[in-house]
């Protein structure tokens, strides 16, 4: 059974010099454990706030390692080294508004500063990106809310089959 890779981006200078211990990579990869069935593995990397490192880490995970998922953290806020947005939008082809309305609606449920946030996810290739924030508890409720969409986002982009755990969450795929 082939591994299929999914790319997991630590966007954080603090944790990419080891001043302190990222929280968000493991969250994420944690929520991809419960919720997929799959046979996957992650592609990990923890990288500055750097827009030009960010934009080529997205196209290395994307074109070389063939990441059909590729999930971000941190850099989505309004700070002026929080530029994940912009490097994203740089090598990706296409947005898709919806995630990122989404995850502030649900957010903002939990915390008035979610309208400062600014999590985004767009196409590149065969690969979906989607930006999330740092916090692991904010990384949970941003995934909770859209993952139902990915699986039939990753089949209509040319991705392989994403299945998923019932009991963690349903994905929503059109009766054919």
């Amino acid at each position: 059974m082939t591994s299929i890779p999914i790319g997991i981006i630590v966007c954080s200078d603090r944790a990419a010099t080891g001043v302190y211990e990222d929280r968000g990579g493991p969250a994420i990869h944690d929520y991809l454990g419960k919720v997929l069935t799959n046979n996957w593995h992650p592609v990990l990397e923890v990288i500055r706030d750097e827009r030009a490192v960010i934009a080529a880490t997205i196209e290395r995970l994307a074109d070389v390692e063939e990441c059909c998922l590729i999930l971000t953290t941190g850099g989505t806020g309004p700070a002026l080294r929080d530029i994940t947005p912009e490097a994203t939008l740089d090598v990706c082809d296409r947005q898709l508004p919806g995630f990122g309305e989404v995850m502030r609606t649900a957010s903002l449920a939990e915390v008035p500063t979610a309208i400062l946030s600014r999590q985004i996810a767009a196409i590149r290739n065969k690969s979906l990106v989607i930006n999330l924030p740092g916090k692991p508890a904010a990384i949970k409720t941003c995934l909770d809310a859209v993952f139902a969409a990915v699986p039939y986002c990753i089949d209509l982009i040319g991705g392989p089959r994403l299945e998923t755990d019932p009991a963690y969450c349903k994905a929503f795929r059109p009766k054919q």
